[in-house]
């Protein structure tokens, strides 16, 4: 029983990651989140076109929303990712890639959307 509930932990819950965003910012209203390829992160696009992360770290999931101005976004080597450079943090710093292109250009779209006035 201990291994299977190892095991539960390694593997990161959408539900869970939805849940502590709400939490840490109970005003912002989730349109749609994507998970990288590894589920280890999650995207969320919020209802003001606004963006967000999430990072799981076992049980707990860490959450950011995006701010403009304070965040650098390049496309990786792979094509189907994202490298994230963040100015006031750099816990969520990183390169984060997705199951194909198409999720990763969606993404960058919702940061670059978060952005605009």
């Amino acid at each position: 029983m201990k291994r299977q509930e190892a095991e539960d932990l390694s593997v990161p819950d959408e539900g869970q990651a939805i849940l502590d965003f709400g939490r840490a910012f109970p005003d912002e209203a989730i349109r749609a989140i994507h998970p990288t390829a590894d589920g280890h992160a999650f995207f969320v696009r919020l209802h003001d076109g606004k963006a967000g992360i999430v990072l799981s770290q076992g049980r707990h999931y860490l959450c950011h929303l995006i701010v403009p101005g304070k965040v650098r976004i390049t496309h990786a080597q792979s094509g189907r990712g994202l490298a994230l450079s963040f100015n006031d943090t750099a816990t969520f710093d990183g390169t984060y890639e997705f199951a194909n292109a198409e999720t990763a250009a969606e993404v960058s779209l919702w940061i670059l959307g978060s952005f605009s006035s």
